[in-house]
């Protein structure tokens, strides 16, 4: 009886799994600006928001061990925009039955930030910078296949004589740019 229970416990984790791969994805992330357009010459503060649905965690940027898949903001550089730098929180640790020591990860929403530079002479218009957020998301007994989920930005770069305003100011208070 014991086996059957065992063979029905695995099963029904494999189905889990298969389902996470296939149904609603595990980790959704979209990227948001910290204003509604940029200027040409200027700084733009970008975030990446994550959801890990619940059940799951995704490994820190810098994983508790070395054989761990980090956690990765990768944006494309283009003619109009360069990375200057991308910032991951702190991850929170935690204590798994596989792992004798706790490891740091992210669950639920997480934000990771970055700083763009804008060309000094991109004229006003919409540019569009590509990336991706790279994770693995584990539940407390096995792990999905290494991922990522691809980012779009849409820059608007306006004129240095138009205001910018703020907007996801609530996104941008859990960021430490410094």
């Amino acid at each position: 009886m014991r086996k059957i229970l065992q063979g029905l416990v695995l099963t029904l984790m494999a189905a889990h799994l298969g389902w996470a791969q296939k149904g609603i994805p595990v980790v959704e992330a979209h990227a948001v600006m910290a204003t509604d357009a940029a200027h040409a010459d200027s700084t733009l503060k970008v975030a990446v928001v994550a959801q890990v649905a619940a059940g799951y965690h995704i490994n820190d940027h810098k994983p508790t061990l070395d054989y761990l898949i980090p956690t990765g903001v990768k944006l494309e550089p283009s003619d109009q925009f360069s990375v200057i730098k991308v910032v991951y929180p702190k991850g929170t640790p935690k204590k798994f039955t596989f792992s004798d020591v706790p490891l740091s990860v992210y669950e639920g929403s997480m934000v990771v930030g970055a700083l763009l530079q804008a060309g000094k002479s991109v004229p006003a218009g919409t540019y569009t910078v590509k990336g991706k957020f790279a994770y693995q998301a584990c539940n407390d007994h096995a792990c999905l296949a290494p991922t990522s989920v691809p980012l779009t930005l849409m820059i608007k770069v306006v004129p240095k004589n138009v205001p910018l305003k703020p907007v996801e100011s609530n996104v941008f208070q859990r960021i430490k740019f410094e």
